[in-house]
């Protein structure tokens, strides 16, 4: 069901998904959504010497060379979390291919909805960016129910964009990175289809915040199916393509060349030092949040 139509409210959106995915994620998780992030808090406490298991983004560079053994920063803990929804509303987040799928803007409402809803329930503030060609509107960040309602409304309003140029995730991570001043939780949803460049931007984010890297995707952007002849778009400029899917080696060399963006995406996330939460067009989102809990988990715990 796609709850980013028209017909849907704010309200009637956030009921949804208290009822199909709020209330199963407190069954599952128990409620603890504290363990699925790592609670650092924004106040410096002290240096002391790196242990192994130490989260190497708290490294200070400076000290570490200095004394010629490696350092790392403490924090105090800080019961508020304060997090922010980078939020990619660019032409490639409005495909969506099978009759079964749903289009990646309609993930990316439903998934910064849940959190949003989450964070505020708990006495946490919650902001957004969201970002389209060229153009950015900002929610400040602020608590409780009424907060989660305005970020709805505010995303469901968001035009779609004119297919005209491709991307720039750097100037929007840049933007970022000077707007939002105290370490915070931040959660970059997008596709990472973009002009190349953004990974350094992404790696400074990831240094600054606790960075979680929520990437969308659509099945049929990885392997295309055998239908014959068809129309090829580029979800980014608009620019067709008229291919015969029948061709085998077409197939092939497609498949390629997606196996190829996934490996240099992540490679691009493992340099940055951020997690990855994939949430495919075809994908429980439940379930695909309860596994990357456990994979938080099973790491924190090595």
């Amino acid at each position: 069901m796609n709850m980013s139509m028209p017909a849907a409210t704010p309200e009637r959106l956030l009921l949804h998904l208290d009822w199909t995915v709020i209330r199963r994620l407190d069954g599952l998780l128990q409620g603890d959504y504290r363990t699925l992030f790592y609670g650092s808090g924004v106040d410096f406490a002290d240096l002391r010497e790196y242990q192994p298991g130490d989260d190497i983004r708290y490294m200070d560079w400076n000290v570490t060379a200095r004394m010629d053994s490696p350092y790392v920063r403490q924090y105090h803990e800080d019961r508020e979390i304060t997090a922010w929804f980078l939020l990619d509303l660019s032409p490639s987040i409005d495909f969506g291919t099978t009759q079964s799928s749903r289009e990646k803007r309609a993930v990316l409402i439903d998934f910064a909805t849940v959190f949003a809803r989450l964070l505020t329930r708990h006495g946490n503030r919650v902001g957004a960016m969201m970002f389209g060609s060229g153009s950015q509107h900002t929610v400040p960040a602020r608590g409780g129910k009424a907060q989660t309602l305005r970020l709805i409304n505010d995303m469901m309003k968001q035009p779609r964009m004119t297919r005209s140029q491709f991307t720039n995730l750097k100037s929007f991570f840049d933007s970022a990175l000077n707007s939002i001043k105290r370490r915070s939780l931040v959660f970059v949803v997008s596709d990472f289809i973009s002009e190349p460049g953004w990974e350094r931007s992404l790696s400074l984010l990831g240094r600054r915040h606790e960075t979680i890297a929520v990437r969308l995707c659509d099945p049929r952007e990885e392997e295309l199916p055998d239908i014959g002849m068809a129309i090829m778009e580029d979800a980014e400029t608009g620019a067709q393509l008229f291919v015969d899917t029948h061709d085998v080696k077409f197939r092939k060399k497609f498949f390629a060349d997606a196996q190829q963006r996934e490996k240099n995406l992540d490679e691009a996330f493992r340099r940055a030092g951020v997690d990855v939460l994939q949430l495919s067009t075809e994908d429980d989102l439940v379930r695909s949040i309860v596994k990357f809990a456990k994979q938080r988990r099973q790491v924190r715990k090595k």
